[in-house]
Parts: structure tokens; sequence; C-alpha cells
């Protein structure tokens, strides 16, 4: 990590902490993530989602650079989005203005569909790229098989909705915390535009073919890519003749990170180990927080938004099992 110097944190997340940093030698602003050495998400997912990730090359997907193993941590360098985070933005404005969120909802949709070919290309199964409960598609919560293109429409709509109405569509507004009812307002897709928010017909009509809950019946990406109000005002490098360089499988065309994927799957595979000191001991050189963080169920407030909702789900469901045996029994 010699050729970094930290600037700043950004946040943390599922995988570890997150840092801004500098490349000392070119002045380049990086995002760093690490993660401690040992912990239990180090294994061959991550491995896999990391040689995925070096694999793409597209404008509105954030590249990665290098992975790099330290004495204590495991840290994925990334490139840095200057904008900021686009949850910030709308919480500064409070929402944005139709044609704002048609801007940003366009970027959107062009990077998701291209990890979505890319996920073809790669034989890797596509599962929904937000974790918040609120952005759940209803068929996840159902704890069956899912097709994730189908569940990232949905939580593309979400993003919409956030960014035209400024809250989210699924979230009781007097107990935002309780998760039962964020799920059954998602089961149910009772959701409403209030009556301050002014937007078009066809804005509306979008919305509602994405908030639809059979998943068989949802608008797909590609008929996303070809509404009327999608189209307005499209970028040229957002239309599908520019994209289409991205969806052609090319390979003379170079990874971004020059980093191959057996450096890597060392790297990742020394990470999993904590390191030896002396003697015949490990030194476990992790602060609280980290163990805690190691350590699965152990803190729930640790406990990763999307898998405590399911968690939820599934313990409802059981209760309504008991119930019915009881019932059965009588």
């Amino acid at each position: 990590m010699d050729k970094y110097e930290e600037v700043r944190d950004i946040g943390s997340g599922n995988f570890g902490v997150a840092r801004l940093m500098r490349n000392r030698e070119t002045g380049d602003l990086v995002a760093v993530k690490t993660i401690a050495r040992g912990d239990h998400r180090i294994n061959k997912s991550a491995y896999r989602e990391i040689i995925n990730h070096r694999s793409l090359r597209h404008p509105n997907v954030i590249q990665f650079i290098e992975a790099i193993l330290t004495p204590t941590h495991l840290a994925i360098v990334m490139e840095f989005a200057a904008g900021g985070e686009l949850f910030d933005r709308i919480v500064d404005q409070e929402r944005f203005s139709e044609d704002e969120a048609r801007y940003f909802f366009q970027q959107l949709i062009c990077g998701v569909s291209y990890c979505h070919y890319m996920s073809s290309v790669l034989h890797s199964r596509p599962k929904s790229a937000v974790g918040t409960p609120a952005y759940i598609a209803p068929e996840i919560l159902d704890l069956q098989e899912y097709d994730g293109k189908l569940a990232d429409v949905w939580s593309c709509g979400v993003t919409l909705y956030v960014m035209l109405v400024g809250a989210y569509p699924f979230e009781d507004k007097d107990d935002p915390k309780n998760l039962m009812k964020t799920v059954k307002l998602i089961r149910e897709v009772e959701y409403e535009i209030p009556e301050q928010v002014h937007i078009s017909t066809d804005c509306r009509e979008l919305i509602s073919r994405i908030f639809v809950s059979d998943p068989s019946e949802r608008i797909t990406m590609q008929e996303i890519k070809n509404h009327p109000w999608f189209l307005k005002n499209l970028p040229r490098e957002l239309t599908e003749e520019a994209q289409s360089v991205y969806f052609t499988k090319n390979d003379n065309v170079p990874a971004f990170s020059d980093q191959t994927s057996v450096e890597i799957m060392t790297i990742v595979e020394e990470a999993q180990r904590i390191p030896k000191l002396s003697g015949d001991g490990y030194y476990d050189y992790r602060s609280d927080e980290e163990k805690q963080e190691e350590e699965p169920g152990e803190n729930e407030d640790e406990e990763d938004e999307r898998d405590k909702m399911l968690r939820v789900v599934r313990e409802d469901r059981e209760k309504e099992t008991l119930n019915m045996k009881a019932l059965s029994i009588g």
C-alpha cells in the first residue's frame, strides 16, 4: 500500500471499510476497500466477484484496478467516482427534477444492462444489484430461485422513484424501520406518488410497468431502453449504436487492471489466513469491531440489511407454518 496515501474515509459497507486514497506517483484518486485478513467474507465467492469486476469495461461501471495484500488486510483498489454518492446528492436537493432523474436513470440502465450482458459472457449468475431492504424485489422475498436481471429492473425502478420523490416507495412513513411493514408494502406493490410531485404521464406509466409483482409481467431492461420516456434527451453516448461497442465480445480489448487472475487468486487465498508472526500460534491483530464483523450473527447491528429482512421473512413464514400445524392437529 506504499504507493497510495490516505486522503479520508468514504464509509463502510458489506465488504469492509472504504477510503479515498491518492496514488503517490500519478496523483490519481482511488477508492480502496479494506477487509481484515482471515475474515469469513474472503472466500471463493469474493474471488469470483473480484475476477468478474476485473473484466468489466464500461463508462458507467466503476473500474477495478488491483488487489493488494497488506500485513493486516486485503485491499481492493477501484476507480474513484468523483461525482460522489447519488443518494447524498438526493438528500442535499430533497428530490430531482424529472429531467435530472432521467439523466441519471439513463446511465444506470446502461451500466446495469452491460453488467447483465457480461454475466452471460462470464457464465456467472446475475444477482440483484442492490442489497438495501427498500430495493428488494417481491420475488426475492419468496426465498426461492429468481431471475436476477428482472429483480434488478425493480431495484432500478426504486432508484428512479427515490430520485423523483426523495423517499422510498415501499416504506412506512410513520414506521420506516419496521421491516415487516416494508415487506408487506413490497408484496402488495403498495406505493403512491405524492400530489406535490409533478411528473409526466410517460414517467408514471414506466414506473407502473416496473413495479409489477409478477417478474414475468414486468418490463424488461430492453423494453425500458425503448420506452419513450427513457429515449427523451438521451445523450448520444448512451444510444444503442454508441453502446454496442461494449456489448461486443472482443478478447483483444485489454482489461483495465494489469493484474492477472492468477495473481488475484494468490492474493485472495493468502488473505483468507491470518498471518503467523512467530512460534506456533497466530496473532489476532484485529480490532474488537472487526472481530464482531467477522462473526456472522454475533452482532445484529452489523448484519447485512438485506439478509436481516430475509431472516425476518423466514422467521415469519416459520411461525405461520407452526400455526397451521397447530390448527390441523386441533
